[in-house]
């Protein structure tokens, strides 16, 4: 049990994370390196086209502790934004090219000031997307959010690992499934999934150590499933892939799966995905205020570089706009087959 502690613990260490991809990258001499990858189709280095979508980690605080997350949130995670780096993120928002706000976590919603956020965001006449475990939805505390969300047009982008039972809360926990199918009656009550103007999209994530199925007919195969057993619709699917970081990294060396996982990334590589790569129209901040190209490089600790400003209260989109994006193997996971990306399939 020691063992298992102490490895966790190290897992942490995103210098640690990095260390074991490039390593085990560095004893197969047929893996290729991300930038080499992309240098053959003249992508390298990697720059944006422009900032349209302004991604806020606000803690990493949550009522879950879920197998496949990257961002290793819990109830013990104690990483919150403060409201005075909120305000410099309102600071920052207050030009015309950002039309998004994605405010993620954690559990965002646990975040002290995210209903003030919320509001002070929708004054501005920006776009908001939650992404939402459902389950905090059905706390004492948090449970008439899911009005509060309607009432300013706010997309819910929620994560539900399958359209069964047994299979969800296998990955996300005991009960998780009849949480969460509770909740999504209420969203739908409330006109999520049916009004044009309040979207509900669904998340899925891999249980194990393969690539997502083909997005559209999963898609197709949820709403069937869901519609038929307890009358929920929703709007779209959005499939990711599992990037072999934190606790699915851990995952992959504890079932010894690493090796043939990361092969499997690099050689489903797929040009078109990596053109599209959400860091190209996406900055990311993190709890802190720290910017990161993604919301997977916030994880690894690699924050924006090469003349770029590193602080939200740096701020300058000229800058962030002109910079070389900061990339390593990890980056695999994103152009992989169909890609992926916070919205899902990216070809």
């Amino acid at each position: 049990m020691k063992s298992l502690i102490a490895q966790k613990h190290v897992l942490s260490d995103p210098k640690v994370q990095l260390d074991i991809i490039n390593n085990h990258n560095d004893r197969i001499k047929s893996f290729d390196k991300f930038e080499e990858k992309i240098s053959d189709f003249d992508l390298f280095p990697l720059k944006p086209t422009g900032i349209e979508i302004f991604q806020i980690n606000v803690g990493y605080m949550c009522n879950m502790t879920c197998k496949h997350c990257h961002v290793d949130a819990g109830p013990d995670r104690k990483e919150v934004m403060t409201r005075e780096t909120l305000e410099l993120c309102l600071d920052a928002l207050d030009h015309e090219q950002i039309t998004t706000v994605d405010l993620t976590g954690g559990a965002p919603e646990m975040n002290p000031h995210f209903r003030w956020f919320v509001d002070e965001v929708s004054k501005l006449g920006k776009h908001i997307i939650v992404r939402s475990n459902l389950t905090i939805l059905d706390t004492r505390k948090f449970e008439d959010l899911p009005q509060f969300l309607a009432g300013r047009g706010v997309e819910i982008t929620c994560s539900l690992p399958f359209y069964s039972k047994r299979r969800t809360d296998a990955q996300r926990g005991e009960g998780t499934y009849t949480k969460s199918v509770k909740v999504l009656k209420t969203l739908n009550n409330l006109g999520y999934g049916k009004d044009e103007k309040l979207r509900l999209n669904l998340v899925y994530n891999p249980v194990g150590a393969f690539l997502p199925p083909d997005q559209q007919s999963l898609q197709e195969e949820f709403k069937e499933r869901l519609r038929e057993d307890h009358d929920i619709v929703f709007n779209e699917l959005f499939t990711i892939t599992n990037l072999p970081i934190s606790r699915f990294l851990n995952f992959l060396m504890m079932s010894g799966n690493l090796e043939e996982y990361m092969e499997k990334l690099i050689t489903s590589f797929n040009p078109a995905a990596a053109e599209g790569v959400m860091c190209r129209n996406t900055i990311s901040i993190g709890w802190d205020g720290t910017l990161f190209d993604c919301d997977f490089n916030q994880m690894l600790k690699m924050q924006t570089n090469h003349g770029a400003p590193g602080h939200i209260k740096e701020w300058n989109i000229e800058k962030l706009n002109q910079r070389e994006i900061v990339v390593n193997q990890h980056c695999f996971g994103c152009t992989a087959g169909a890609g992926s990306s916070c919205g899902g399939a990216t070809v």
